[in-house]
């Protein structure tokens, strides 16, 4: 009644395509399009601690803690709590606390309770009233395109200054004319 059965493997239910055919129709039908990335969440520190070294990543970040050293990330919220002391880096950057050290980024924004102590490098500063800096603004320098390989550059070739004619009293006098 219970007799054990001789196993046989099971017959696949699909068979592998050739590799000609398996090219072909899928290089006619479009592939659909990846989905949009999703933003990544930013990542918060709270306030208590204290981190010795570098913050670095390609990320948001919203930092209420206390920073002994440089940050180098993609967008920067300093707390209302927070103390960075070292340079920062990041493409967006609001400061609602303490930053002591250079702060380079494209768009800087000070709120009220900003206290920033040192240089400023920026393509666009917005501070709000009573926010306090001290240091220097520095404007983000846009490098001149480099000049293609043939064509001469534009600021060499600059022509001269044409010169005004030469005054009375800067030309010779001439014995012969009299």
């Amino acid at each position: 009644m219970f007799a054990k059965k001789k196993e046989t493997p099971a017959k696949l239910a699909l068979t592998p395509l050739e590799p000609q055919r398996a090219a072909t129709p899928q290089a006619a039908q479009p592939q659909p399009a990846p989905a949009p990335a999703r933003p990544k969440p930013a990542s918060l520190i709270a306030q208590g601690l204290t981190i010795r070294g570098d913050v670095v990543g390609d990320i948001e970040v919203h930092l209420d803690c206390v920073v002994l050293g440089d940050v180098k990330v993609g967008k920067l919220i300093v707390g209302p709590n927070a103390r960075i002391e070292g340079s920062v880096v990041a493409q967006a950057m609001e400061i609602h606390g303490l930053v002591i050290g250079a702060v380079t980024a494209q768009s800087v924004r000070l709120y009220g309770t900003a206290r920033v102590d040192g240089d400023i490098t920026h393509e666009q500063l917005a501070m709000e009233s009573g926010a306090e800096f001290q240091g220097r603004s520095l404007k983000f320098r846009r490098p001149a395109p480099s000049p293609q390989p043939g064509q001469p550059a534009p600021a060499a070739q600059a022509p001269a200054a044409p010169q005004a004619p030469p005054s009375a009293s800067q030309t010779p006098y001439n014995h012969s004319a009299h």
